[in-house]
């Protein structure tokens, strides 16, 4: 879904990137040079992708950020399904992006 995303969005023209997060404590272990060339203080247009909840990711966001995730409890289908319903969709992905534009 966020290289999808990523891929529609270079074809607009627009100036996208992907950072995939394993761990925010390996990511909060690393060198503070690493952590700015992953995530650029200048950079403040940022979309996370959450297949759980979005909570903490306002850390990495930031102020200004936009997190796609589920807030909710109690839901149970397919992914795809799930991914739908509660909007974790490319199309959701992309609409965030474009505020920033």
């Amino acid at each position: 879904m966020k290289l999808l995303s990523c891929r529609m969005l270079k074809k607009e023209g627009k100036t996208v990137r992907v950072a995939s997060f394993v761990s925010w404590e390996l990511f909060d272990e690393q060198s503070d040079e690493y952590k700015e060339s992953v995530l650029p203080s200048s950079v403040t247009a940022r979309v996370s992708i959450e297949a759980g909840s979005t909570f903490g990711w306002e850390k990495i966001v930031g102020a200004k950020g936009k997190s796609i995730g589920i807030d909710r409890f109690g839901a149970s289908a397919p992914a795809g399904k799930i991914y739908e319903g509660y909007g974790i969709t490319v199309e959701a992905v992309i609409e965030a992006a474009k505020t920033f534009c």
